[in-house]
């Protein structure tokens, strides 16, 4: 365990223009952690000035084309350097992610960490293999359809996976020679700002990436209603979500890319072929990062006739699930992000009992460390598809069990749902996978698992889940134009 008397210290500045400089108004704000309730440091309080020089900023680099007009291999270069320099300093950013967040130390180098880096890498070395087209046009002409950066980039991103959600967005725009401005939660802000100073020190252009923290009305805003900014990729919730879809719509019409909340079915069917994999994925998956996951089964339908027995096996993991100090390496379950968001779970609580769903576990704040947000791990029974919590985003440890004995009845209620980011099916019938998986609105259905990924798959939601795709190819159409380019060849044969 990291002893707390001897937590590095932060700077807690914006990175703008290749500097760390404090807001123009000398404003800042408290960066507590989840994880006891100290103070981290003080963060720069950007607002509407400061995203102005970011912009700048990113719109000289572009110009210029100290990024753009490198050849593919050396952006390349960099950006695997780049990758190489998160892994150099894994334990680092890890400490940093569980002291500004709350998730165990464990999995923010284990996952975190060593997915930022793996997007990085991967984007990196995907730059240069990706070839434009020539039409198939009369020998009188010759058209040329190529890829272009939009230009600037605005990028917003969530406290539950600071440097993941950054990186699925920050390394597809910087590979095809956009430059990006960065505006991270203001409950996570810190690993965004040392990102920006690796990124530097790989190689990348000062102007290029830079890094506005602050509040989402006084910095986020300004960003998404710029002028100068040619495309805004949000994650976050449904709300805000659409508060940029407006935004984008009122400055220049830029193009606005939105991953949001998600209410995810998960269905276990009589049949399911692992009984025991299919609770462990259902009950590690909503655990995980504390339920702080907008792709979490948080909705739990399992066929009457093996519910009993799914559940005496759900609840017998639940002991393995209780929250711990962070900072231990053995953790697997730690603080959610504030006391903001542990209300807020709370409150959902509260509300499940009150309209009649059972408790089956959990269900209570704790403290394993002084000062700390922490939940214990909740299972409801007997939920209703139209109670609040089988309805609503909680982003806590809250699982929802519902029944059901027919199969278009349990894909009719995964799909009572404004969203559509996940799901999953368990069964052995080939026939009815294919066939429930095709039926359910979703961006990714999971079969026989849950939560199985790779970089090489696109990921987002149908319906209020959100617009357009992270990772995988799919991910450069967001942070590119498209141009066609019409030759016309007069033959002198």
């Amino acid at each position: 365990m990291t002893d707390p008397l001897t937590r590095p210290t932060f700077d807690g500045r914006a990175f703008i223009g290749g500097q760390r400089v404090g807001a123009c108004s000398g404003a800042v704000f408290d960066c507590i952690s989840p994880v006891d309730g100290r103070v981290l440091t003080q963060v720069a309080r950007c607002n509407q000035a400061d995203v102005e020089l970011a912009v700048q900023a990113a719109r000289t680099a572009f110009a210029d084309r100290r990024w753009a007009g490198k050849a593919p291999a050396q952006r390349k270069r960099i950006l695997i350097k780049f990758a190489e320099l998160i892994h150099a300093h894994g334990d680092e950013l890890a400490l940093t992610e569980t002291l500004d967040m709350g998730k165990p130390v464990k999995y923010a180098k284990g996952v975190d960490v060593s997915s930022t880096a793996n997007c990085m890498r991967w984007y990196g070395e995907a730059l240069d293999k990706v070839y434009d087209q020539i039409a198939p046009t009369p020998d009188t002409a010759l058209a040329l359809i190529t890829r272009e950066p939009v230009g600037v980039v605005g990028v917003i991103v969530p406290w539950n996976y600071p440097m993941i959600m950054a990186a699925w967005k920050i390394a597809p725009a910087l590979a095809v020679g956009n430059s990006v401005v960065l505006k991270p939660s203001e409950k996570s802000p810190l690993t965004a700002l040392r990102l920006a100073e690796l990124a530097l020190q790989a190689g990348v252009p000062p102007g290029v990436l830079n890094v506005v923290p602050g509040y989402g009305p006084e910095a986020g805003s300004p960003l998404a209603l710029h002028m100068d900014v040619d495309c805004i990729a949000f994650t976050g919730s449904t709300r805000v979500g659409k508060q940029i879809h407006v935004m984008a719509g009122q400055s220049n019409l830029k193009r606005a890319w939105t991953e949001l909340g998600g209410k995810s079915p998960n269905i276990v069917f009589a049949d399911c072929p692992n009984l025991d994999r299919a609770v462990e994925a259902a009950v590690g998956s909503i655990f995980f990062n504390q339920g702080e996951s907008c792709n979490a089964p948080s909705r739990l339908f399992v066929e009457a006739s093996i519910k009993d027995a799914f559940l005496d096996k759900a609840l017998a993991l639940v002991p393995g699930y209780q929250p711990a100090n962070p900072l231990d390496k053995n953790t697997v379950m730690g603080a959610l992000v504030d006391t903001t968001q542990l209300n807020t779970v709370m409150r959902y609580i509260e509300s499940g009992q009150a309209e009649g769903a059972k408790l089956l576990a959990g269900g209570a704040a704790v403290q394993p460390v002084a000062g700390g947000c922490y939940v214990q791990p909740t299972i409801f029974d007997g939920v209703r598809n139209d109670m609040t919590i089988a309805r609503e985003e909680i982003f806590g440890p809250v699982l929802s069990v519902l029944s059901f004995t027919d199969v278009a009845d349990v894909v009719r209620q995964a799909n009572q749902s404004i969203y559509g980011l996940q799901a999953a099916v368990w069964t052995r019938d080939i026939n009815k996978a294919h066939g429930v998986a095709r039926a359910l609105r979703a961006g990714t259905v999971h079969v026989n698992q849950y939560d199985e990924d790779d970089i090489t798959v696109p990921f987002g939601g149908y319906k209020q889940s959100g617009v357009g795709r992270d990772k995988s190819l799919h991910a450069f159409d967001k942070y590119t134009e498209t141009k066609t380019t019409w030759i016309r060849i007069d033959s002198p044969l």
